[in-house]
């Protein structure tokens, strides 16, 4: 992952999400299998962008988005990447479309990526 990308995430390790989410970290786990959310290690520690959460739940859109982005063969670094990364065809970063709930448009841009 970039660095200039990166610095301006706000990290939550898996306790903390599990604390937001009001679940333990068996059940967080459980949504990172399910690419639910996806997490990568920074510092040794295995961390998410608080943005992948609504509230006391997981963003509903990040699920599928994921999925096309694996699907196109992104590692769970470069998703987080591309999703922070401001792309020119939106006219934002993904993860603010995807906030904004313009996830199919998300999706289309995502699948352009093979």
């Amino acid at each position: 992952m970039s660095d200039d990308v990166t610095e301006s995430i706000e990290w939550l390790a898996l306790p903390d999400v599990a604390e937001r989410l009001g679940e333990t970290i068996s059940r967080v786990r459980r949504l990172l299998d399910e690419r639910a959310l996806i997490a990568v290690r920074r510092d040794g520690v295995q961390k998410m962008p608080a943005a992948f959460l609504d509230g006391s739940r997981p963003l509903s859109s990040l699920r599928g988005t994921v999925i096309v982005l694996q699907d196109v063969g992104f590692s769970d670094e470069e998703i987080i990447d591309w999703l922070f990364r401001v792309e020119e065809s939106l006219g934002n970063a993904p993860i603010e479309s995807l906030l904004a709930g313009r996830k199919a448009e998300v999706r289309r841009v995502a699948q352009t990526l093979a």
